[in-house]
């Protein structure tokens, strides 16, 4: 039922709306000329609804992962896998050999001075972008720089740094003679090479357990899933023979007089 009555209190205009009635109990609404109606009605309806959204977006989006998850091409992860976990233990075996060829053994190798930066211009540049190097003979290197400028520059950093050999400047180039190595030293070296090689099996052998666990988020068959674990194994046992191999062939190396 709806009444129509002035609300008129304080002012002398007024509008007449209808009241509303709930049930038995009527509420009245004043509302002034020139002004609209009050919004909180509105954002109590709505109220409901937006709780009701937040309940459903998480479902929703759970259900989408699930019907994502039935649509994925379980061939395609397990070639994935292994391609990723072949790429990784490849790269864990090129950092093992890039540290066995920058060690100095009793012969002239240019390697020894791949990790050389030099302080150019002021900015940190491979020494190899600053110069040729040439091995005279089985104990010397020399190095001949391309801007005789930086030849000052090249001795700083190699007496700064690690290969321990004193470089001797004649203006036009420098010169590395390579001391020989006592019986000592080349056991000391022997030592560290195996422990680098060790590094490197732990590193292959950490991608195969990534790899794995990755794996175990899939819902493969049992036979498929037993099938790709033998392949990765299969994998990371020739990378651990290639380490082992490098190893020993840079171990002997050190070891001959």
């Amino acid at each position: 039922m709806v009444n129509m009555r002035c609300l008129a209190h304080t002012s002398s205009k007024c509008l007449a709306i209808p009241l509303l009635h709930s049930r038995s109990t009527v509420l009245p609404v004043r509302v002034a000329i020139g002004q609209s109606a009050p919004a909180p009605v509105t954002r109590q309806l709505l109220q409901p609804q937006t709780r009701l959204q937040q309940r459903l977006a998480p479902l929703q989006a759970k259900k989408q992962a699930a019907e994502a998850a039935e649509d994925v091409d379980l061939d395609m992860v397990a070639l994935e896998a292994e391609t990723d976990a072949e790429e990784r233990m490849q790269k864990a075996v090129s950092v093992v050999a890039d540290n066995f060829n920058t060690m100095r053994t009793g012969r002239a190798n240019p390697a020894i001075l791949d990790r050389i930066q030099v302080d150019y211009y002021g900015a940190p540049t491979p020494l190899k972008s600053l110069a040729s190097i040439a091995v005279p003979d089985a104990s010397t290197l020399t190095i001949t720089p391309f801007d005789k400028g930086s030849i000052k520059d090249i001795e700083k950093a190699l007496n700064e740094s690690d290969i321990g050999i004193n470089p001797s400047n004649d203006g036009q180039k420098i010169r590395l003679v390579i001391p020989p190595m006592t019986q000592d030293r080349r056991k000391e070296l022997s030592k560290k090479v195996s422990k680098m090689g060790e590094d490197g099996k732990v590193a292959v052998r950490n991608v195969r357990k990534d790899i794995l666990k990755r794996l175990d988020k899939y819902d493969f068959p049992k036979d498929t899933k037993k099938d790709l674990e033998d392949s990765i194994q299969k994998v990371t046992d020739g990378f651990v023979k290639r380490l082992d191999d490098m190893a020993k062939a840079k171990s002997d190396d050190i070891l001959k007089v």
